[in-house]
């Protein structure tokens, strides 16, 4: 049976840039192609007829969010994804195989299978090569995804082995799995960044009767150019009449030195990610629409662009969207960038053809993703300007106190750690109120995971970096696994200038972090991830939690963090483990909607003015032996009395909450 009929067309003259077609069940292909991600059966904030005029032709859609949501049984019910969602074009599942990677503190893994609790209802999912692919049937993708375990690339080799290894034997299983259905099947070819176990994947991989051939783990912790050889060599042992894709890669400099090494097809969520933080990829490298300089700027925002858009709206229209944060210039400047990705990969494959890909190469090398250094004309600027602007960064400025860095907010005016040292506060507010290094002496228990809710300059980040770094190193030393979450990464760049002011950040994690995402310590057993977005969306992507650092910029900003919702959410998803919150705050509305949410809360330890701030704990958590110090029936008089009752976000006549905060079991007579 030919599942996927393929033609190569033509190959670059000094290069493995490659033209192809390629026929699904549902349309042709032409590579190279731009595959745009629809996670949960829909690419965020796009509409489909605005995906189909850009010339999508394939939208990626990820098997283990829509097992748990809408489930199997809709797509059952609708006859697969296209009708569901009316795309009449390709749609290619990942296998759920990066959930695998991206939740290592929420899943066990054996041969068999990864078992995840479901963020839906907490309920066990089992995930083997079979269940994987039998869900990609139902929901009717024309490729589907051999299940695989990826690992970050800078793992150590004896566990890159493993998992390759593992990858194979589950590529065997997901082959037997596919039977005579008529859905394309593709091999995932691993092996972290280790040359020689990318060639052995490659090999293994190839022996397998798969449609294609995917370049999986990389942009998961290695540098531009580790990727870029990891590339080179295992296209070279691709079988050149199958498609080859590089899974998750990513920005506009990435698609060209990847189709330079023989890739044809990609996935990224970058288009629409940064978008939502006012990021523009055009033709003249990215513009950031947080700048001040397109206030008032006439013109598209690419001159070359002939997208909605561009042809619609002026820069400034936009930088003011962005600026108040209104929906629709997330979703104009995501248009945009997609339209932009679809443009250039269809210029590559015009040079291609037209063997005129080397020039084309040579001239875009250093224009695709170039960075925002163009806009209004430069006038002259003294040298007390110039050093007045490196102290700000987006919304965000640097003071200083007592020869100390602070990072104030501009909009807001409100400063980071206003009377603090923040590293002093982090070490006494979440790590040592945490017993954070007493929690990592048991080298036999799992990863810790800790939630840095809030990366800001990464003091609380770095204080647990630092205490994990002062305790002695012994073999098999139980792992932290720390995940920051950010919106806005400005305040930790703009720190990062100035080293001098912020003490804690001179230290090679942060700027590592940054630039990949992830930072893996040598000196200690430490796994830093950064997951940068909004919290309510990326918590789901995380390892669930041991610990908290619950570190908003403040109620301000980032009011939407504090809302009974937002905790009663947080509190499901952390229901089946024992989990301890710390927070910086002791508002009497804060601690209400923890409390309505199901918290038990108590009382933490003061910092600066505060007398004290405030711990939650989960049901399991309080169940266990602790010595907090539970709010008792003297706070809860002194709530009844207080103005401030209701929590954060309730707008409506519904007062249940009320009852959940007087009948708590927290606040029962106590023998």
């Amino acid at each position: 049976m030919k599942r996927l009929h393929f033609k190569l067309e033509a190959t670059a003259s000094g290069s493995r840039a490659r033209a192809a077609r390629l026929t699904t069940l549902h349309n042709e292909v032409l590579t190279p192609t731009f595959m745009p991600v629809g996670t949960h059966a829909a690419v965020r904030a796009q509409r489909r007829e605005d995906l189909l005029a850009s010339g999508a032709q394939v939208l990626l859609a990820n098997t283990y969010h829509l097992m748990l949501r809408p489930g199997v049984e809709i797509f059952e019910k609708f006859g697969g994804i296209h009708r569901f969602m009316n795309w009449p074009r390709s749609v290619l599942t990942d296998s759920g195989g990066f959930q695998i990677f991206s939740l290592p503190g929420s899943r066990t893994l054996s041969e068999e299978c990864a078992e995840f609790k479901s963020y839906v209802d907490r309920t066990t999912i089992r995930l083997s090569p079979e269940r994987s692919i039998a869900v990609q049937k139902a929901i009717g993708a024309d490729i589907m995804m051999a299940l695989d375990h990826c690992v970050p690339s800078t793992v150590e080799r004896g566990v890159a082995q493993q998992a390759m290894e593992l990858t194979h034997r589950w590529a065997l299983r997901s082959l037997a799995a596919r039977g005579d259905s008529a859905q394309a099947l593709f091999g995932i070819v691993q092996g972290a960044s280790y040359p020689d176990l990318r060639a052995d994947s490659a090999r293994a991989i190839t022996q397998m009767p798969f449609e294609g051939y995917a370049i999986g783990g990389l942009a998961v912790g290695e540098g531009s150019e580790e990727r870029e050889d990891c590339t080179a060599i295992v296209t070279e042992l691709l079988p050149e009449d199958r498609p080859r894709y590089l899974m998750g890669v990513g920005t506009t400099r990435d698609l060209l030195e990847a189709v330079h090494r023989g890739v044809d097809m990609f996935d990224c969520i970058l288009p629409t990610a940064l978008a939502k933080q006012g990021v523009a990829f055009t033709s003249l490298g990215r513009r950031d629409l947080r700048r001040a300089a397109y206030r008032g700027m006439e013109g598209p925002i690419d001159p070359a662009c002939s997208c909605y858009t561009c042809n619609t709206y002026s820069i400034a229209y936009l930088f003011h969207l962005n600026r108040v944060r209104e929906a629709q210039g997330w979703q104009l400047l995501g248009l945009h960038n997609i339209h932009f990705y679809m443009r250039l990969m269809r210029s590559m494959r015009e040079h291609i053809l037209a063997d005129t890909w080397l020039s084309f190469y040579r001239s875009q090398r250093d224009v695709l993703d170039a960075r925002d250094s163009y806009g209004r004309p430069a006038t002259h600027v003294t040298k007390a300007q110039r050093q007045k602007l490196k102290l700000k960064l987006g919304r965000y400025e640097v003071i200083t106190r007592d020869g100390i860095g602070q990072i104030r907010d501009m909009t807001s005016g409100e400063v980071m750690h206003p009377v603090n040292d923040p590293a002093e506060e982090a070490r006494s507010l979440y790590v040592e109120q945490s017993r954070l290094v007493q929690r990592l002496g048991d080298p036999e228990a799992p990863p810790l995971v800790v939630w840095d809710v809030g990366l800001g300059a990464a003091a609380n980040a770095m204080a647990a970096i630092q205490a994990v770094e002062t305790m002695p190193m012994r073999e098999g030393a139980r792992r932290l696994n720390l995940v920051s979450f950010e919106s806005d990464l400005n305040s930790l760049v703009l720190a990062l200038r100035h080293p001098g002011w912020f003490k804690h950040l001179r230290h090679p994690a942060p700027p590592r972090l940054l630039a990949e995402n992830r930072w893996t310590g040598t000196a200690a057993a430490v796994d830093w991830l950064l997951l940068s977005g909004d919290f309510t969306v990326t918590k789901f992507d995380a390892p669930l939690p041991d610990l908290i650092f619950f570190d908003p910029f403040s109620f301000k900003t980032d009011r939407a963090l504090w809302t009974l919702a937002a905790f009663r959410e947080l509190k499901s998803l952390c229901a089946d483990k024992a989990v301890e919150l710390f927070t910086y705050t002791y508002s009497t509305s804060v601690r209400a909607a923890m409390l309505a949410a199901g918290f038990y809360v108590a009382k933490g330890r003061g910092t600066g003015p505060k007398a004290e701030t405030t711990i939650g704990l989960t049901p399991r958590a309080a169940a266990m032996p602790h010595d907090r110090e539970l709010l008792g029936e003297e706070w809860l008089g002194k709530w009844r009395r207080s103005d401030a009752q209701a929590p954060p976000g309730i707008h409506t006549a519904d007062e249940s909450w009320r009852a959940a905060i007087t009948e708590h079991p927290q606040f029962r007579t106590r023998d």
